[in-house]
């Protein structure tokens, strides 16, 4: 998190572009991507091009997208692994080479996970919280409802963090046990939540005595107008999206 958040402060010319339109932009990329069918190869990787772009306009290492996501990564290449077993039908002929329709959806949805990975990470790098938040009052979402997925990203690092105490914890007083026992899960568990219940108590105290009512008031805080030409630039990137789904 402390990642992104270092992202969020670099000056990139994507930051001209509205929180809003930058969250379209993330969503109309993701939402072209899936809708490709299964076997159609060259949309999805056409596709790939935009969050390519995005990073090198956001000034975003490529690398450090993959290097954050490398959890991830290995559950999107195992997606579809088993297609080319239930789908053995030669639909294409490559370089004398027959690929079954198992295979070509494979890797079809391999570069749809692929995409919606990279596109994903793009908008959390591209868009703080309080841009979030404001772009999502803009279009009248419920107030609750953004106050939840603000604090959720803001905090969910802290979370990390407690378990990483506590796990740091058992470690120094059970040092021959590999990992958290079984029989201690439950105990583990149950201390994660009365911290975690602390903690936000104590944020709920300090956001009240900072006036926080709950709003997000659409508005720059740094006063900067934002150009014609980026905010066309957003649409543009739109509208190229939906031109790559009629052309492919």
């Amino acid at each position: 998190m402390r990642t992104i958040e270092d992202l969020h402060r670099i000056a990139s010319p994507v930051k001209a572009i509205a929180p809003g339109l930058r969250l379209l932009m993330g969503l109309s990329v993701i939402l072209t991507a899936v809708s490709f069918p299964a076997y159609d190869l060259l949309g999805p990787a056409a596709m790939l091009l935009f969050p390519l772009t995005g990073f090198a306009v956001s000034l975003i290492p490529p690398g450090l997208c993959f290097y954050r996501l490398r959890y991830v990564m290995p559950f999107v290449l195992a997606v579809g692994l088993f297609n080319p077993l239930f789908d053995r039908q030669i639909i294409a002929v490559v370089g004398g080479i027959g690929l079954s329709g198992g295979v070509i959806s494979m890797i079809t949805l391999i570069l749809k996970g692929l995409v919606c990975l990279m596109t994903g990470f793009w908008m959390s790098a591209a868009v703080s919280c309080e841009e979030m938040a404001r772009a999502l009052t803009a279009i009248r979402c419920p107030r609750i409802l953004v106050t939840l997925l603000v604090l959720t990203r803001r905090y969910i690092s802290v979370l990390a963090e407690e378990a990483s105490i506590m796990q740091e914890a058992y470690r120094l007083r059970a040092p021959a046990h590999k990992g958290i026992h079984v029989s201690a899960w439950g105990s583990f568990l149950g201390q994660l939540i009365l911290r975690s219940l602390d903690r936000a108590e104590r944020l709920y105290e300090s956001l009240q005595l900072r006036g926080f009512d709950g709003s997000f008031p659409p508005l720059d805080t740094d006063g900067r107008k934002r150009s014609f030409s980026a905010q066309a630039a957003g649409i543009g990137v739109i509208a190229a999206a939906a031109a790559v789904r009629w052309l492919f």
